[in-house]
């Protein structure tokens, strides 16, 4: 069992390195751009997709959600423990460069995501019940003119969406969660908490949300979800604050490590241009999913007749996540490290390990942000991630499915 255990670990490693080379590099980036220019550069229209973010919905229009509901649903499945550990991993393995080309691969994100919003919405149908439903395998069901491969696509579309929700949306977050809680010097004798117990807890209060349906989990994100995320942004503006001295050095040494590799903080940190740029856009990626066709999957659900209006909602999705709370979250660690050089780089050996290190430097607010933060932001990727694996389900094999799978994601939450 452990030779098949390392033979598989050893297979699933090459197909890695492989799939995180220059050529899905520049398929990511090079969507990215075509997107910008096919689309007339939809980044201009960041300030308008805000304000429609926050406007009233047409309450003649079909759908099961407000758009806000559903960008904020959205934005539960995409803030999460990427935007916080993930940075600090892109950071330790790709050096300072990697946060520059990941808050690029947001920039250009904005006009994949709405892209692929308005695709889906274009081609979203309503069921017997009244429920619009979209995502990419309607779009490629419906939209291929070869309706043979544009159904397999759609079919294994969904069966990878179902698969990551359980890695993406379950396990690591519930994990991450655990991990903040017993780890933290904030709560008298947390390492002595047994993680089982805090699995059941928190799968009883997903499964409070979850078992509810969309309107439920859209109803908790559109209150958990803002306040998490401005709480976060702005204690980072704080500690930015604190370390006001080095943030013009922080920002330089990312800028040019970008472009030269070069080395900074120790022999721990990542160098060299590639592995900026591979760091960089695979943390992107997880970060903000511009691409993935994920956040789709719950902006076919909001009510508007206007496929373009909800495309440039879903939109901000990507200017949140990555091009505000990534890029806080970089110049934090960055101003951090270089205003504290005790912090001993070589003996850092995970994303995990130098965000407590650079949180813990801050008095006080420090570690009670990072363990509030990545509490939260876990809890409310489960919840969105719950629903795009619903959605998947749900269009492999039908409404009959719906239960059994949430009681299966509930379990891999434990």
């Amino acid at each position: 069992m452990e030779a098949f255990i390392e033979s598989f670990s050893a297979g699933v490693d090459a197909v890695d390195s492989f799939v995180w080379g220059w050529a899905l590099i520049w398929l990511l980036l090079g969507t990215h751009l075509f997107m910008t220019i096919r689309t007339g550069f939809i980044q201009r229209k960041i300030p308008t997709a805000i304000k429609l973010s926050v406007s009233k919905n047409d309450p003649y229009a079909e759908g099961d959600i407000s758009q806000f509901g559903a960008l904020t649903t959205a934005l539960a499945a995409t803030i999460g423990t990427g935007n916080i550990v993930g940075v600090a991993t892109g950071l330790l393995c790709g050096g300072p460069g990697a946060i520059f080309w990941m808050w690029l691969t947001g920039v250009f994100g904005i006009a994949t995501k709405y892209s692929e919003t308005y695709i889906s919405m274009k081609y979203r149908v309503k069921d017997a019940n009244g429920r619009m439903l979209g995502g990419a395998m309607y779009a490629l069901e419906r939209g291929f003119k070869h309706k043979g491969l544009g159904k397999f696509l759609a079919v294994l579309f969904a069966l990878f969406t179902a698969i990551a929700s359980f890695g993406i949306g379950a396990s690591v977050q519930s994990n991450s969660l655990a991990g903040a809680l017993t780890s933290s010097s904030l709560i008298p004798g947390a390492s002595e908490i047994p993680t089982w117990l805090i699995g059941i807890v928190v799968t009883v209060l997903v499964a409070i949300v979850i078992i509810g349906g969309l309107k439920k989990v859209s109803k908790v994100c559109e209150k958990l979800v803002p306040i998490m995320a401005i709480f976060y942004v702005a204690c980072c503006l704080v500690i930015i604050g604190m370390n006001r001295s080095y943030l013009w050095d922080a920002i330089v040494t990312i800028i040019t490590c970008a472009f030269t590799g070069q080395a900074a903080f120790g022999g721990a940190v990542g160098s060299g241009i590639m592995l900026a740029l591979q760091y960089g856009f695979k943390r992107g990626l997880f970060s903000n999913e511009s691409g993935m066709g994920s956040a789709p999957l719950v902006a076919s659900a909001a009510q508007t007749r206007n496929p373009v209006r909800q495309a440039l909602v879903s939109a901000t999705g990507t200017f949140w996540d990555t091009v505000v709370v990534c890029l806080m979250t970089g110049l934090v660690l960055v101003s951090t490290i270089m205003k504290n050089p005790n912090i001993n780089m070589d003996t850092i050996e995970n994303g995990g390990q130098m965000t407590t290190a650079a949180f813990s430097q801050i008095p006080y607010i420090g570690p009670a942000i990072l363990v509030f933060s990545i509490i939260t932001f876990a809890y409310s990727t489960i919840l969105g991630w719950s629903y795009y694996g619903e959605r998947a389900a749900e269009y492999l094999i039908g409404r009959k499915a719906i239960l059994p799978y949430k009681l299966v994601f509930l379990a891999v939450v434990v």
